[in-house]
């Protein structure tokens, strides 16, 4: 039976690039068939990584089936799976996220879960030798994934080993990293076919704190006005992607790649709470800049205070 790969709901970079990678490790240097799949449409940046590497759009998958063998990769959090993902035969976990646990498996398997700020680092590490053998197309989307989950290294989640990972990439490549990132994020901002329900869900993570239930949602960009003019609508909006995705409250963090800041927009008291709490802020207005803030999983949730 072919082993699926795939990661998080709402596809970033990462958990589009990554599986590929994995998928190509597994049927080309293991011998084990393997398919990479995604769980949702992939956002404009890994649109862009898919086209520039002439990659084909993995397929769309909703649900897992009993007993299918998966690795999941760039997640470990049931909650960014299928809802059957217990059931599966879950294979193998590749990620850089902390444990959330609450995943079960039919018996022991190999865990990788190492503080870079990307899978796909992780991955090359794992290859080995096998890594060398990549072909171009590979090497461009582990660099894309690496230079996308770092910002062009201006993350606090990066590592001197994603860069010394990316910067070999670029070398193999011919590639500049300024020049190429300047292309990614460009696709990454142009959000103008979007609605404000798929902003809101693009690039966003349930959490929880102290019993209230957020979407925590992060559009990362070089021309945030694109966003900030919608402001209106998207707080609008807020309020129904809520209810049907069953939490309280949608945070909106629209992060100013160039500038090192984020603008939280603040729709309500809670989210106004949320803020002084959390990043001592001082809320005047219907948003907030922090200052310094880049990073979801470094700085945001888990300085998340009510």
């Amino acid at each position: 039976m072919t082993t699926l790969v795939f990661g998080h709901k709402s596809p970033d970079t990462d958990s589009t690039g990554s599986p590929v990678l994995w998928a190509w490790y597994l049927n080309e240097v293991k011998g084990i068939k393997a398919e990479a799949v995604l769980l949702g449409e992939p956002n404009t940046e890994a649109t862009f990584m898919l086209r520039k590497w002439d990659l084909p759009k993995p397929r769309i998958i909703t649900d897992i089936d009993p007993d299918q063998p998966c690795v999941i990769v760039d997640t470990n959090n049931p909650a960014e799976l299928p809802g059957r993902i217990n059931a599966a035969d879950i294979q193998a976990i590749i990620d850089h996220h902390k444990l959330v646990g609450g995943l079960e498996t039919k018996g022991p398997i190999d865990i990788t879960i190492r503080p870079l700020a990307c899978t796909a680092t992780i991955m090359l590490d794992l290859m080995g030798e096998a890594a060398a053998q990549m072909p171009d197309w590979a090497k461009g989307a582990a660099l894309t994934c690496i230079l996308s989950d770092t910002l062009a290294f201006r993350s606090p989640t990066t590592t001197p080993h994603d860069r010394a990972t990316a910067e070999r990439l670029a070398a193999d490549l011919g590639i500049s990293i300024p020049d190429y990132a300047a292309e990614m994020f460009a696709a990454k901002s142009d959000v103008s076919a979007f609605s404000d329900a798929e902003l809101l869900r693009m690039d966003s993570k349930e959490y929880e704190v102290a019993g209230t239930k957020f979407r925590v949602s992060v559009l990362e960009t070089t021309a945030p006005t694109i966003v900030l003019d919608r402001k209106a609508s998207l707080v609008e909006t807020m309020k129904t992607v809520a209810a049907e995705d069953g939490v309280d409250q949608v945070l909106l963090f629209v992060v100013d790649i160039l500038n090192e800041e984020a603008t939280l927009l603040i729709p309500n008291d809670l989210v106004r709470t949320l803020a002084e709490k959390s990043f001592g802020a001082r809320v005047s207005g219907d948003t907030v800049v922090l200052p310094g803030i880049m990073s979801r999983k470094k700085q945001i949730i888990p300085n998340l205070k009510l």
